[in-house]
């Protein structure tokens, strides 16, 4: 064999065990890929299913897809598309942080969202509010907030059949002269100003009745018929329960709001009593109607 020949032969040599080695190389690559592609739907499949079963994952994954569906509804629609930002507008939510609260504070709003079902921040601003504006007044700040919870659930747009609207309820139209203040009616959907007008309400209910419970059976309007529907009860239990909360006791979310046993003359006040001399508490005489638009007044206090 000539020398030519010999190196053609090497040649074919070298080219045949290259091919057989890159056939080899990607068959094994081709088998490594398999089997990880396999595992790795193993593990997606793994990952659903636990995900699935975990509520707070599944909420945060439709949230992300909802928010990501938007931003291309948005995007592919021009007139959303140009909407201007409002950096400002953070200022018009009525939230709080539930970290800067008192503990007490801190405890009943967390309590309150939990059993509501409710975001923690603007439950945070209203118990902020009612503590504030009870003490200003003299009202527990945990009576205002079982009124709240009992009438409206924490719905700041909740309606009643008869016209009561808000947090606390206050017929709107009844009581629009004490929105003046707030810019007109229309902030009765306006939590922080509902809770104040509804505090004014209770407050002139309470002095007027002489006692709390009869001042609650005014504000719900069942002063004459007597007949409140276990209103009274449930308001009181619910006040107990933020009571508790509030002392640092632990307490179900699920409580019932039954009616609790009535107070012995040496038990806590729920409420600070109205006295004659303070002029905050107490309704002047001026503003008393006679009997009876008294009694047509308090049929339409709040229902």
């Amino acid at each position: 064999m000539t020398a030519k020949a010999r190196v053609r032969a090497a040649a074919r040599s070298c080219i045949e065990s290259v091919q057989v080695f890159l056939r080899d190389v990607g068959a094994g690559l081709l088998e490594v890929s398999h089997n990880s592609l396999a595992l790795l739907g193993l593990v997606v499949v793994g990952v659903a299913l636990f995900a699935g079963g975990r509520e707070e994952i599944r909420t945060a994954v439709e949230r992300h897809t909802l928010d990501w569906l938007l931003a291309r509804q948005e995007a592919r629609d021009p007139q959303v598309a140009n909407l201007q930002p409002e950096p400002d507008a953070v200022a018009r939510a009525t939230a709080a942080d539930p970290k800067a609260l008192p503990r007490a504070q801190a405890a009943v709003a967390t309590w309150l969202a939990r059993r509501y079902r409710v975001a923690p921040e603007p439950v945070s601003r209203l118990v902020q509010e009612a503590w504030a504006v009870g003490h200003r007044v003299g009202l527990d700040p945990t009576l205002i907030l079982a009124i709240m919870a009992i009438e409206s659930s924490f719905n700041p747009f909740a309606q009643s059949p008869v016209g009561a609207q808000g947090l606390m309820q206050v017929m709107t139209h009844v009581h629009d002269d004490k929105y003046e203040a707030y810019g007109g009616v229309r902030a009765a959907f306006d939590p922080v100003s509902n809770l104040r007008v509804g505090v004014q309400v209770l407050k002139e209910c309470i002095a007027r009745a002489g006692s709390l419970e009869a001042g609650l059976r005014y504000y719900v309007g069942a002063a004459i018929s007597g007949e409140d529907g276990g209103y009274v009860g449930k308001v009181l239990a619910e006040q107990l329960h933020l009571r508790q909360v509030a002392d640092g006791r632990t307490v179900a979310i699920n409580a019932s709001n039954a009616a609790p046993a009535p107070a012995g003359p040496a038990s806590p006040a729920l409420v600070q009593p109205a006295r004659a001399n303070n002029a905050e508490q107490a309704v002047p005489p001026a503003a008393s109607p006679s009997a009876p638009a008294a009694d047509a007044a308090v049929v339409a206090m709040n229902r």
